[in-house]
């Protein structure tokens, strides 16, 4: 009787509930954990509008902004600003002094010829069209057609639905009102910075077939550019959940 006893107090008290009682509760656990990751890594936007968030921890990334479909839009000042301290950023010298080194090593524009002048004078064209580039399509033309710069990271669906909104934003951007709108800024921006180098670029590299050229290569490092700005937030969420 004893033993009968026991078993019916196990049954009663200790048995496990059943695994679709416990399910809920441990998808809820789930849900909250990853929203608690995503609000304890994604870079709180600042006064400027920007943040202080930098691809793989080194490549400056100030113009994007997670999770903030109601933000304020930038003035023209904040525009400017944002871009000139990513265009600035101490990361940025090295990352453009590689790209003189390879352009040396290739001999491409051979009219700038070898040693450390022609060296200088790659460094100086590479700096002069990220810049110009950057400028041009993140603060000048959105400051003229009432476009806001800033990469927000759509964040939701599957890959390929995350992938074709970040393709697509060379083409779509939010306008200052917070309506989608033609990147009118991107075409204007890069076609600008692509005619510009026309000035100091060797000889041989100038006209209507290098601008052209320039132009396409320009928006297709955007498209780029947006995909990893799109995917990246994932990645530092993912370190910072193996980290904790």
């Amino acid at each position: 009787m004893v033993l009968f006893s026991s078993l019916a107090v196990f049954t009663v008290c200790g048995t496990p509930a059943p695994a679709q009682e416990l399910q809920p509760r441990t998808q809820e656990q789930a849900q909250n954990q990853a929203q608690s990751d995503a609000d304890i890594s994604a870079p709180k936007v600042d006064e400027n509008g920007g943040t202080n968030d930098r691809l793989f921890w080194t490549l400056p990334n100030f113009l994007t902004v997670e999770k903030a479909n109601h933000i304020a839009p930038l003035t023209a000042a904040q525009k400017f600003k944002l871009v000139a301290r990513s265009s600035f950023d101490p990361v940025e010298f090295p990352y453009y002094a590689f790209l003189a080194g390879i352009g040396q090593a290739d001999n491409s524009e051979a009219g700038y010829g070898q040693g450390a002048l022609g060296y200088a004078k790659r460094f100086g064209s590479s700096f002069a069209d990220g810049t110009s580039e950057n400028f041009f399509v993140g603060a000048v033309y959105p400051s003229l057609f009432r476009e806001d710069p800033r990469y927000f990271q759509n964040g939701k669906g599957t890959f390929l639905h995350r992938a074709g909104y970040a393709m697509t934003r060379v083409v779509l951007t939010r306008s200052d009102s917070g309506h989608t709108t033609i990147n009118l800024s991107e075409f204007a921006g890069a076609g600008t910075a692509a005619g510009l180098s026309n000035l100091y670029h060797p000889e041989g590299d100038r006209g209507v077939s290098n601008t052209m050229s320039t132009w396409a290569t320009q928006m297709g490092w955007d498209v780029v550019s947006d995909m990893v700005k799109e995917f990246w937030p994932d990645i530092r969420r993912k370190v910072h959940r193996d980290k904790g």
